[in-house]
């Protein structure tokens, strides 16, 4: 199936199928020498995983994550990293109307127009169950980011619905159930997603990711760059349809005195762009906004086809997330992880030895 991998030098390739009997991923291209255990990896799974609290699906996984290869003796050999999550709480029986009926809003349709058969228990590979090996995946390169240069990324979300959420401290992030950067503000969403999970509806999110300490110079002009790259990845997760970098869509309403990220020898004045100019990374933190929609998986009915092209009524049963945006802080974070480390060794392989002999300006201030 095309479409599975993302990278060039980095390459992530995942694989299976919501209620298959695993999924995983191959990652290529790690350099070796990095220490990495299956706690490593562990740890970002357990942020993703669901059943956390009763805001997301009460499918019970505990995602352990098996190393099957390119380890050894606890450090990274250069081959291939093989991941393997072995599916443990399906309940396939839940989607046995859905065989022959098409979700509104999913892509059940789609799938079976494009490839004529497709798994529809759990929505199969288009399923969001896909995305814990891309948290696997990021795990390993957020460790040799980390390492090779400081860079730290991390996220939260932005807004839920129709609640904006202002920020206030990156230690709130890890202390609620939303990632929201702030506690005050936990109850009211709590609140709206009580309400939300007994009228059987769902709602969509917005969610931010900032990578620090990024070196200047990565993204490859023109069709290369950085920003390209980052919205390529973000857009493949699940229920995104819309990606911002920096300031983003209100770019359009800004004059070019409000939104040029002015320079002084003490650095940055601003940071509109996100950390990208002209597709290459300036220094400054990159900073990606997502939209994501609301689930279409809910049994409020709604009208569709069946296979035959006949009008029908569609209730969808089984556990699924009133909001996925509430569980995808950590796997945004994750895909900008991965197009940073593949950018980063792409950059060191062809401008490795370059010298530019201008003075590098700190980030924004």
């Amino acid at each position: 199936m095309a479409g599975s991998s993302l990278g060039k030098l980095f390459v992530v390739t995942t694989f299976g199928e919501s209620h298959g009997p695993a999924i995983g991923c191959v990652v290529d291209g790690c350099p070796p020498g990095m220490a990495l255990t299956a706690d490593d990896i562990q740890f970002e799974l357990d942020r993703r995983k669901p059943g956390t609290s009763r805001h997301v699906t009460q499918r019970r996984e505990s995602d352990s994550v098996e190393i099957l290869s390119g380890v050894f003796e606890g450090s990274t050999t250069g081959t291939p990293i093989a991941l393997l999550i072995r599916n443990e709480d399906q309940r396939s029986k839940d989607y046995g109307n859905l065989a022959t009926t098409f979700r509104p809003g999913h892509a059940d349709y789609t799938y079976t127009q494009k490839y004529g058969v497709r798994d529809y228990r759990g929505g199969g590979r288009s399923s969001a169950r896909l995305t814990a090996p891309i948290v696997g995946a990021g795990a390993i390169a957020k460790k040799w980011l980390r390492e090779k240069y400081g860079m730290a990324i991390r996220g939260y979300m932005r807004a839920l619905g129709p609640i904006d959420i202002p920020f206030v401290s990156w230690e709130d992030v890890g202390n609620n159930a939303f990632f929201a950067p702030n506690a005050a503000i936990v109850d009211e969403l709590e609140q709206y997603m009580d309400a939300l999970r007994k009228s059987g509806d769902s709602v969509g999110a917005m969610v931010t990711v900032v990578a620090e300490n990024v070196p200047v110079g990565l993204g490859e002009p023109l069709y290369d760059k950085l920003d390209a790259d980052l919205a390529h990845a973000l857009m493949g997760l699940n229920a995104v349809k819309g990606v911002e970098i920096g300031d983003g869509m209100a770019a359009a309403r800004q004059k070019g005195t409000e939104h040029r990220d002015e320079i002084t020898p003490a650095g940055f004045l601003s940071n509109h762009a996100g950390g990208v100019l002209g597709g290459i990374s300036s220094g400054q933190d990159i900073v990606c906004h997502i939209a994501i929609k609301p689930t279409s998986s809910i049994r409020l009915p709604g009208r569709s086809i069946d296979s035959a092209g006949q009008p029908v009524e569609v209730v969808t049963h089984g556990r699924h997330d009133p909001c996925v945006g509430i569980r995808a802080t950590p796997i945004a974070e994750s895909l900008v992880a991965i197009v940073l480390m593949d950018h980063a060794l792409r950059h060191r392989a062809q401008c490795g030895d370059m010298v530019s002999g201008v003075l590098r300006v700190p980030g924004a201030a």
